[in-house]
């Protein structure tokens, strides 16, 4: 099995110095230091506080050679060459309840695992998510924590409440009480910067009576502009930063059991409270996949975005009346048989037709049968509704399909009431609908899981007639000139924005 490493060693002296004090070490304790890397968390603890029994283990053999040469000679640090999360001795230790007092690190992160060491680690982790080695880490050292003892990591905050990680919420927040989470940029982690996350430090305490940890308020600080913050955290000025208070019991009740931070409390009120989402009121489902885009795609010009890869359809075999053939999800037999298939792109409101897809019968007989494509969610194909692009930089958007095709970078909503449907466009294309997505999902991630989570806010007939009708405007000018009048935008945001109260 390999494993490759992805140790970002903790450089940063007013980050250690904040990890140490959140630890509130004492003489005499134990503690595990789980990927001890270049031992700068044992430098800090063996030079502020004396007689400590501190355990080592380190994966990587460089390392471990590093580690020897610098506590080898010292009778309180024993080193270990292994890992952490495959170690019989740990597993005996968890077994009996865990044994260390304290327990500090920066585990790895982001590493590539290979498909035998995934297997075996989901043999050993079955309710979690092994791709992500640092949510690993962290289940396993809070087995080895004794009750009460502490545990501080600096992590990715994804775990936070993306949805693969709603088991390893659960158990953190029945089994522990949450004390601090501290959420910094990537950057300030020297050599680092993430696209997909930010970083987080958790303090945590051991807790073996889930009533307790339910009364237990998780403070969340925020707002550091850098990296010389953590020497203010450490002397107590907390009042310079952002501070939020959550009850623990509110964040085990609330969807995936995700902790929702945002600096408007009403968003945080409504995702958690809210009574009907849009997963209630519309289906949520990703598209088509060929399996082999390169054979069965096609783009509509040369100068469609990425078309270079592409060849151009040609227009005589593109088919213009396939929503009216009753038997169209078996393909078409005419030479006139490419289709209109909407993807991904930040096209708000209504996209030209650029991509087309050959759906001839024997094409899509080969979208049924290959392994590698995804022939899925098929009742929604060459339906009316709206695409969200699973992937956006920085705000969510949205456009119409209009009875087309939908590939797999694209969340088609289908509102189970069409009158819905306008209204809806004029939502996900909002700054409103962006702050709530951002919230449940701070990532760029818009897939459908996390877009059926969006408080949906009803309306009557009479509140929905201005919406239908500004869309209504916005979207007949594309059809004619490319481009939609940015006033009438601004006027369906603000209305959204009074809706929804933020």
């Amino acid at each position: 099995m390999e494993r490759i490493y992805r140790s970002y060693y903790t450089k940063s002296d007013p980050i250690v110095r904040y990890m140490v004090r959140k630890l509130s070490v004492r003489s005499g304790m134990r503690v595990l230091e789980p990927c001890a890397g270049d031992g700068v968390f044992v430098d800090a603890l063996n030079s502020m506080i004396p007689r400590l029994s501190i355990d080592i283990y380190e994966l990587n053999p460089e390392a471990i050679q590093l580690l020897r040469k610098k506590y080898g000679s010292n009778s309180t640090v024993r080193i270990t060459q292994g890992d952490t999360l495959t170690h019989e001795e740990l597993f005996l230790l968890s077994n009996a309840g865990g044994v260390y007092e304290r327990i500090i690190a920066n585990p790895p992160y982001g590493g590539w695992l290979d498909y035998q060491e995934r297997k075996h680690l989901k043999a050993l982790y079955p309710e979690l998510y092994v791709k992500e080695t640092y949510a690993l880490f962290l289940y396993r050292c809070v087995q080895l924590l004794r009750d009460n003892g502490v545990l501080v990591f600096i992590i990715p905050d994804t775990f936070l409440n993306l949805h693969r990680h709603t088991k390893l919420r659960r158990y953190l927040l029945t089994r522990t009480r949450i004390k601090e989470v501290c959420l910094f940029p990537s950057s300030f982690f020297p050599g680092v910067n993430f696209g997909y996350s930010n970083l987080c430090i958790i303090t945590l305490e051991k807790c073996a009576v889930a009533e307790d940890c339910a009364k237990n308020v998780i403070k969340v600080v925020g707002g550091l502009r850098s990296v010389d913050a953590f020497v203010d955290l450490v002397k107590g000025r907390e009042r310079d930063y952002d501070t939020f208070k959550f009850k623990q019991r509110d964040v085990l009740d609330s969807i995936d059991h995700a902790l929702f931070i945002s600096e408007e409390p009403k968003i945080t009120y409504l995702i958690n409270q809210s009574s009907v989402r849009i997963g209630d009121i519309a289906k949520c489902v990703t598209g088509l996949y060929s399996g082999d885009d390169k054979k069965y795609l096609r783009a509509g010009s040369k100068h469609a975005k990425n078309a270079g890869k592409y060849e151009v359809v040609d227009p005589s075999r593109v088919c213009t009346d396939y929503t009216s053939r009753e038997d169209i999800l078996g393909g078409i037999s005419a030479a006139k048989h490419f289709v209109p298939i909407v993807k991904g792109g930040a096209i708000r409101y209504l996209k030209p037709d650029m991509w087309f897809m050959d759906w001839s019968v024997e094409a899509v007989n080969d979208y049924k049968t290959n392994k590698k494509a995804r022939f899925q969610n098929t009742k929604y194909y060459f339906k009316y509704g709206i695409g969200v692009p699973m992937v956006t930089s920085s705000h969510i958007t949205a456009a119409l399909i209009e009875n087309k095709l939908f590939d797999q970078s694209i969340v088609g909503i289908f509102p189970e009431d069409e009158k819905w449907t306008y209204y809806l466009l004029a939502f996900f294309n909002s700054p409103t609908c962006n702050k709530l997505i951002r919230t449940i999902n701070p990532s760029a991630n818009n897939s459908a899981n996390y877009i059926k989570k969006i408080p949906f806010l009803a309306l009557s007939d009479r509140q929905l007639e201005p919406i239908n009708r500004i869309v209504r405007e916005i979207i007949k000018h594309p059809r004619r000139t490319g481009k939609y009048a940015k006033q009438h935008e601004a006027t369906l945001n603000a209305l959204i924005e009074t809706i929804y109260g933020f």
